[in-house]
């Protein structure tokens, strides 16, 4: 797949707010600042299409981007910023939960993890929830052009490992760098190929 429109539809605080058209929504989520905004930007070739920040927690609704005029893009708010109070991580919370358990035209969430470091409790914690509500999901390792290609193999090995003492088996998981390109084509196919089943 080559997307060659990606065009800003709309911000929402729940599924009431969404766009009024209809289409197969795929949904990026992960941990504040694992490179979400910025593997958005590079899977469309559009530098400043979702808003980048050195800052955690900048992504605070969830936002539509429709693609070639068939499909949506979900950005949704990072979990787990430990700077942000309370009150505002228990918002975020709540639009998180209500577009992933409520939104009926999410076909697929992808689940952001970092590749450079061990699996986080909360990201492990957020996936297993996943599985026990049957939101069907898939991983991306973000940042794989940061080391070299074997530090990253058995970061991601061990990673996987530790998921696999919770589940039969793995959810599909792709490599990615927003930076090098790195996996684009394949999570690109991989959403036409589904797009071709709903």
């Amino acid at each position: 797949m080559i997307i060659r429109q990606a065009i800003f539809a709309g911000s929402s605080q729940n599924v009431s707010g969404k766009p009024s058209t209809a289409l197969p929504e795929f949904a990026f989520i992960g941990r504040s600042n694992v490179g979400k905004s910025s593997l958005i930007n590079s899977l469309c070739s559009q530098k400043g299409l979702a808003h980048t920040s050195s800052t955690p927690g900048k992504t605070q609704l969830v936002n539509h981007f429709l693609i070639n005029g068939q499909w949506y893009l979900v950005d949704l708010p990072g979990y787990g910023y430990a700077k942000m109070g309370k009150a505002g991580r228990k918002k975020l919370e709540d639009i998180i939960s209500d577009y992933i358990l409520n939104s009926k035209e999410m076909v697929l969430l992808f689940v952001l993890l970092d590749s450079r470091h061990d699996l986080q409790r909360i990201d492990l914690d957020f996936m297993i929830e996943l599985g026990n509500e049957g939101i069907p999901f898939a991983i991306i390792y973000t940042k794989c052009d940061k080391n070299g290609v074997n530090v990253v193999n058995d970061q991601i090995r061990r990673n996987n490992e530790k998921m696999l003492e919770y589940w039969e088996e793995l959810p599909p998981v792709f490599k990615s760098s927003s930076e090098t390109g790195l996996g684009s084509d394949e999570i690109l196919g991989y959403i036409e190929n589904i797009l071709k089943t709903v």
